[in-house]
């Protein structure tokens, strides 16, 4: 099968060929009609994330191998299952979900696998859906997307899934108190959206890009602020008319990250979302004095996942924009790109050449 790699040494997406997967035990193995892009696989195509003065934590010492197909938003056509797999499966269109881990330790049997230290996790650590197909290890990971465009539900596996399960961590939030979210991007829009269909009237965005800001403004943002490096903390403050309760990054770079903390009112809470890397410098008094609350929050849960298309199902989920593209070396690549440029308004999804009409 076409697979759309990264190849250890370099920075570059080359097409290589690997076996088509034959599925074994509960195996299932997906013809892959849509895959999502997401600015997490720049990362990946860097080899590791910006530590600050701790420099990079390469991604091939903690157990990713190259070359590496990326892609974890993959919407597919099952093609064939493994004999302990069901065969009512082949032929149905479903959607991934790829943050599998081990299966068998106390995180994973809790139903945390996004959070399992031994993950098997798809387009990470397992090769992806930048491909023709992809092995997935039990049809479990499988979700239904019935009804809904097969494009935007891709979208779901990730940006959805992520920005879901952070704003599940400021439910405790009174809708009528802001919720700050910094980087209105696909995650940064879904996020607004979701904590505008939850009832939260007074969210603030937080960008670079005023064309990011306009679009937040129509997903449900009460107010924006045009990020400024200097005056970022004060600029929210102002914004919510006093410091706030939560604040949801999804730079998480140095400077938004310690601007973020600065906004936050006592008993606040900020939920680290973002890849950029850096580091923060906090007084550490500050943490109890105000009684602070610093939380990550990495993808989501497969529970979460399956929440979130039934949402999706029951139209109480807002669309952000989408960008099509198509599936090949270039087209990932561009894609690439375009989300390191920041050019990128919305979600882009790169449909197969041989993809069904959705």
């Amino acid at each position: 099968m076409k697979a759309y790699a990264v190849l250890e040494g370099t920075k570059e997406i080359t097409e290589i060929t690997l076996p088509t997967p034959a599925p074994v035990g509960a195996e299932v193995v997906l013809r892959v009609l849509y895959s999502g892009v997401c600015h997490s696989d720049t990362h990946l195509l860097e080899g590791g994330y910006d530590l600050g003065t701790r420099g990079m934590m390469l991604l091939k010492d903690r157990g990713v191998p190259y070359p590496l197909v990326l892609g974890h938003e993959v919407v597919g056509v099952v093609e064939s299952v493994g004999p302990e797999a069901s065969a009512d499966l082949v032929g149905k269109m479903l959607l991934v979900f790829p943050w599998i881990g081990c299966g068998e330790c106390s995180t994973c049997r809790s139903g945390r696998d996004n959070a399992c230290t031994k993950g098997r996790m798809l387009g990470v650590q397992r090769h992806g859906g930048y491909a023709e197909y992809i092995s997935v290890p039990h049809e479990k990971y499988l979700i239904d997307i019935g009804g809904l465009d097969p494009a935007w539900a891709a979208t779901l596996a990730c940006s959805g899934l992520t920005s879901y399960s952070a704003v599940n961590k400021v439910r405790h939030v009174d809708p009528e108190e802001p919720v700050v979210v910094i980087g209105a991007g696909g995650l940064g829009l879904t996020a607004v959206a979701m904590l505008q269909a939850r009832g939260h009237r007074h969210t603030i965005a937080v960008d670079l890009s005023e064309r990011n800001l306009k679009l937040a403004l129509e997903m449900g943002a009460g107010k924006t602020v045009l990020a400024d490096p200097a005056s970022l903390a004060a600029d929210i403050v102002a914004a919510a008319g006093e410091p706030v309760a939560a604040v949801i990054d999804f730079v998480n770079g140095t400077s938004t990250a310690i601007h973020a903390f600065d906004a936050l009112r006592k008993g606040g809470l900020l939920v680290h979302v973002g890849l950029f890397g850096g580091e923060m410098t906090i007084p550490t008094a500050l943490l109890p004095v105000k009684m602070l609350t610093l939380q990550g929050s990495y993808v989501g849960t497969l529970a979460e996942l399956q929440e979130l298309v039934g949402m999706a199902k029951t139209n109480n989920l807002p669309r952000i924009p989408l960008i099509r593209g198509t599936l090949n070396a270039a087209g990932v690549a561009d894609s690439l790109a375009q989300l390191v440029q920041r050019k990128v308004a919305g979600r882009i999804v790169l449909s197969a050449d041989r993809t069904v009409a959705g």
